[in-house]
C-alpha cells in the first residue's frame, strides 16, 4: 500500500437490521485519505457521514469490504487489538465536548496519556505543550463547568492530539460537527485551531459537518448521498 494513504477503505458497506428491514447506511465506500491531511465529509442527514466516521474509527466494523488504517487491515481485528489502534491512532472531537466534568482541564488532557502508560515527567511535558497550543495554560486547574464553549472545545482538541510519545504522526483526529454548538466566530476560531494543530503535530484530520464554513477550511471535500461517496 501507498505509505502516504492513512485511511484507506475499499468497496466498504454497512448494513443495520431493524426487525425485518434492512437499512443500508453504507453503499460500497471506496476511499483513500493521505497522511498529514485535512478532509471534509458533508452530505445531508442520514447519508451515511457517521456510520463512515465510526468505521474509521474503529467504532463500529463494516458489513462487508476492507478498512485499514496505518498499513494495519482493522476489518476484522479482535477487540484487544482495536482498543490499541484506538489508543495510540485516532481520536474524537464531538460536537458537545464530552469532558470528563470532575477532571480539571490539565487532568482531561492528560488522561489519555495516563490510560496510555506514559510516564509522568513524559505526560506533564505533553499536556503543559498542548494546553499552551490551544492557548489554556492559565485555564489548567479549571473543570469543564468553569470553561466556556469555546474554551471546552479547545481542551478537547488538545486531549485528541495527546498520544504517546512516536505516534502523534500517525494519529487520526475525527470531528463530528465540531463547531455545531458554538457561535459562528468562535467556530471559525475553533476550526482554524482544530486544522493548524492537528496538521501541525502531523496528524490527519477527517471532519463530518453540515457547515460549508467547515467545508472551505479543508484540503478535499467528499459528498455524501444515500450511503454513497459523489466525488470519490
Amino acid at each position: 500500500m501507498n505509505n502516504d494513504i492513512i485511511v484507506d477503505l475499499n468497496e466498504v458497506s454497512r448494513v443495520y437490521s431493524m426487525g425485518e428491514i434492512e437499512v443500508h447506511a453504507l453503499r460500497g465506500v471506496t476511499l483513500k485519505v493521505k497522511k498529514g491531511s485535512a478532509i471534509g465529509i458533508m452530505g445531508p442527514s442520514g447519508s451515511g457521514k457517521t456510520t463512515l466516521l465510526n468505521l474509521i474509527g474503529a467504532l463500529d466494523r463494516p458489513t462487508d469490504g476492507t478498512v485499514i488504517i496505518d498499513g494495519v487491515n482493522i476489518t476484522r481485528m479482535g477487540e484487544s487489538e482495536l482498543t490499541k489502534i484506538r489508543r495510540n491512532k485516532l481520536s474524537y472531537v464531538f460536537q458537545f465536548f464530552n469532558l470528563l466534568p470532575v477532571l480539571t482541564a490539565y487532568e482531561n488532557v492528560e488522561l489519555p496519556l495516563l490510560i496510555g502508560g506514559v510516564e509522568e515527567d513524559a505526560r506533564r511535558e505533553r499536556v503543559d505543550h498542548l494546553l499552551s497550543l490551544v492557548g489554556l495554560t492559565e485555564r489548567a486547574e479549571h473543570r469543564p463547568d468553569e470553561l466556556s464553549g469555546g474554551e471546552q472545545q479547545r481542551i478537547a482538541i488538545a486531549r485528541a492530539l495527546a498520544k504517546p510519545p512516536g505516534t502523534t504522526s500517525s494519529v487520526i483526529v475525527l470531528a463530528d460537527e465540531p463547531t455545531g454548538d458554538l457561535d459562528y466566530h468562535t467556530g471559525i476560531e475553533i476550526l482554524d485551531i482544530l486544522v493548524s494543530l492537528t496538521k501541525g503535530e502531523g496528524g490527519t484530520l477527517i471532519t463530518v459537518t453540515h457547515d460549508p464554513e467547515v467545508g472551505e477550511k479543508m484540503d478535499h471535500v467528499y459528498r455524501m448521498r444515500d450511503g454513497q461517496i459523489e466525488n470519490p
